[in-house]
């Protein structure tokens, strides 16, 4: 996908192996009674299992600014595009994209300096222009995947609120190849899947497997990605959290798309001295060599994906649900 980077060098500097599952410490620590509920699938209307991260609403992550324009950068037609300010991804203006094209380098800047004018900002202030993404941010057709995603997350001891998170920002709308080569539902790169006994050649590439290609995911974040994060973590003295804290799970994220050792860079540019959520609005606004806009950006998709498919299914606060319904046993975990 296009905020994507690429994660081989990530593996080149953090695997030299194969890791031994016998070696290597991993406790789940998610509660399926709590994390897990079913609600009526958006294609089938059949029932299916869910995670439900209340803490997206408790934390108010609803309501910050960098949360909202990308939700509505997923709404947004490709032919559209936004004008804005990174920093706080304030919204300056609305252009047609082939109109924007047709424009000169001198008008475009002369109408980014009206917009500075306009909006009291000082010459040098950066301005953006992001295109709209709604044709890849397909939800309901990403949601076809969840419960079979859960299963295999589940059946590899990993928290299947990475399984969910994954497929609805990787590779959303169908299965593809990204710039950079990762493929399939968890967009992995060749190096990752046959580290984790996945075959990629000429002949085969079973990252188009789902069930595959979800061992090899579920099996990087139980692995490498929650290991190197607890290592960070205890690195800067950090000790009293809960695995399945959202801000965690955010920085998990973040090691799978940046690689941990350019998230441990960036991070120990500000050091923390507490985790909370304020550490990743912090890390949004964190620039290092390798830890640049896709990077900051990565954490932002997931908390407006996961707004977005919470409403779909109807399970925002202030949208009408039956209590029963959001504490709903979660059915069983075996394949159609």
């Amino acid at each position: 996908m296009p905020f994507l980077t690429s994660i081989t060098l990530f593996i080149r500097l953090f695997v030299v192996a194969p890791p031994d599952s016998n070696t290597i410490s991993y406790t789940p620590s998610y509660n399926l009674k709590e994390d897990v509920i079913t609600v009526q699938s958006l294609l089938t209307k059949e029932k299916m299992n869910f995670v439900y991260d209340k803490q997206v609403y408790n934390l108010q992550c609803d309501t910050m600014p960098n949360v909202i324009f990308w939700r509505k950068i997923m709404h947004l037609h490709k032919d559209s595009a936004l004008l804005n300010r990174p920093e706080n991804r304030h919204i300056l203006h609305t252009v047609h994209c082939y109109k924007w094209d047709t424009l000169c380098v001198a008008k475009k800047n002369a109408i980014k300096d009206s917009l500075r004018y306009m909006h009291c900002l000082m010459d040098s202030a950066r301005i953006l222009m992001t295109t709209g993404k709604s044709f890849f941010y397909n939800f309901e057709k990403a949601s076809a995947n969840f419960n079979r995603g859960i299963t295999d997350f589940i059946a590899n001891g990993v928290d299947p609120w990475y399984a969910q998170t994954i497929l609805m920002i990787e590779s959303p709308n169908k299965l593809q190849k990204s710039n950079v080569g990762a493929y399939g539902s968890f967009q992995l790169m060749k190096d990752v899947a046959r580290l984790f006994g996945l075959k990629v050649n000429k002949q085969v590439d079973e990252r188009s497997d789902f069930d595959r290609s979800a061992y090899a995911a579920s099996s990087l974040i139980k692995k490498i990605c929650i290991p190197k994060t607890r290592d960070l973590l205890d690195s800067l003295g950090i000790k009293d959290y809960k695995e399945n804290d959202l801000w965690f799970r955010l920085l998990v994220m973040h090691c799978y798309h940046a690689g941990a050792g350019n998230v441990k860079k960036a991070l120990f540019s500000f050091r923390p001295t507490r985790g909370d959520i304020n550490l990743i609005y912090t890390l949004w606004h964190t620039q290092t060599k390798q830890f640049k806009s896709a990077s900051q950006n990565y954490s932002q998709l997931v908390l407006a994906a996961l707004l977005e498919v919470n409403e779909k299914f109807g399970l925002a606060p202030y949208q009408k649900q039956s209590a029963k319904k959001l504490i709903e046993s979660p059915i069983p975990f075996i394949h159609n």
